[in-house]
């Protein structure tokens, strides 16, 4: 007879005590919970999150680096690669000192949330809940299917509505500055000026971004976070949390037969991978 696996879980909070504090809460509700991981910033929370794979995150809306809500947007786009894809996407808390409108959001987004410091009543029902979720999961009707695409699916919908992704390219650029026209490259002694018109994509690289134009590749010093508000929305389409593409460069856009989007450049035989997080912009009329 086989011993049922406990649930596992990872917590992600970069204030100390807190995280302990709440480690030690959910040992007392829930004994047979093991915590997997423990995550003092964004960033790290996605990485423990894609190794250890666990059955539910816990985690802080504010953290250095990427915040709770990119990094669950960031673990929905990568969790069906690498090792432990075919397990189902984790149920997500976040921990949260937002006000009453921000806690309604998530109630309306069906993502639950205990506020800090944690009372161990609101950690009770929301234990309760996660528990009834995971028995879900379990049932053998819903054991076949647990990884399949649609409940991943649910997941980047409820992310995208909390980040306030748009629906369909609309323009990222505030309404009360120009979009940004040219960029200054530093190389060497000298300043280079490039067209953003000329820019095929930009691509994340640590604090860089890679500049890619048709003939030349530069590296500016500034995340791309920082850089897409200066954009032109309606030209410049993100299509991945490290990658934004000028849209009259794409020549076609491929889905294969897992449903991943690929994308084709006019002139080039590169291809762009587009995560399931920015899938809505490729639809056919």
């Amino acid at each position: 007879m086989n011993t049922p696996q406990r649930p596992t879980a990872l917590i992600a909070e970069d204030e100390g005590l807190l995280a302990e504090n709440l480690r030690q809460e959910l040992a007392k509700l829930w004994p047979a919970l093991e915590i997997v991981a423990m995550a003092p910033h964004g960033q790290a929370a996605l990485d423990l999150a894609l190794r250890h794979r666990p059955d539910l995150c816990f985690l802080d809306i504010r953290m250095p680096g990427l915040s709770g809500l990119e990094a669950a947007a960031a673990l929905a786009e990568d969790w069906q690669e690498g090792p432990g894809a075919e397990r189902p996407f984790p149920l997500l808390v976040f921990v949260t000192a937002y006000d009453q409108y921000a806690l309604q959001a998530f109630e309306l987004a069906a993502v639950d949330y205990v506020l800090k410091p944690v009372q161990p009543e609101r950690l009770a029902q929301t234990c309760q809940r996660l528990q009834q979720a995971l028995n879900q999961r379990q049932a053998p009707s819903q054991a076949a299917s647990a990884s399949d695409a649609p409940e991943l699916q649910a997941a980047v919908e409820q992310l995208r509505r909390l980040l306030g992704a748009p629906q369909a390219p609309a323009s990222a650029a505030s309404p009360a500055a120009a979009p940004l026209r040219l960029l200054q490259v530093s190389v060497g002694n000298q300043i280079l000026m490039v067209p953003v018109d000329e820019v095929i994509y930009f691509e994340a690289a640590d604090k860089y971004v890679r500049v890619i134009t048709a003939s030349k590749e530069h590296l500016i010093r500034i995340s791309l976070r920082e850089l897409l508000p200066q954009l032109d929305g309606q030209r410049f389409w993100q299509v991945h949390r490290s990658l934004v593409v000028r849209s009259d460069a794409i020549a076609r856009a491929v889905r294969d037969e897992a449903g991943k989007i690929s994308l084709h450049l006019h002139g080039s035989a590169e291809k762009l991978a587009v995560s399931r997080m920015y899938a809505h912009l490729f639809k056919g009329m």
